[in-house]
């Protein structure tokens, strides 16, 4: 269901401000180092603001930027 979609895209984006945080790396790098040039729309996927969220691109580059398994995001 919807919900259940919107809830998930909600668990992504807390595990991956989790693991950010852990690694001490701002929204800023870490949105660089993934080739999103906005810092504004990386944080509203962070934050899942205005229907945004990160694709599955993005997903597979954070997991490479932060050094964990891709399936540690999704769980």
């Amino acid at each position: 269901s919807e919900k259940e979609i919107l809830n998930f895209y909600k668990k992504v984006s807390s595990n991956i401000r989790k693991f950010r945080e852990q690694k001490g790396i701002s929204q800023l790098e870490l949105a660089l180092d993934i080739g999103i040039k906005s810092v504004a729309f990386y944080s509203n996927c962070e934050c899942n603001r205005y229907g945004k969220h990160f694709n599955l691109e993005h997903l597979y580059k954070i997991s490479k930027s932060l050094e964990i398994p891709l399936k540690d995001l999704l769980e």
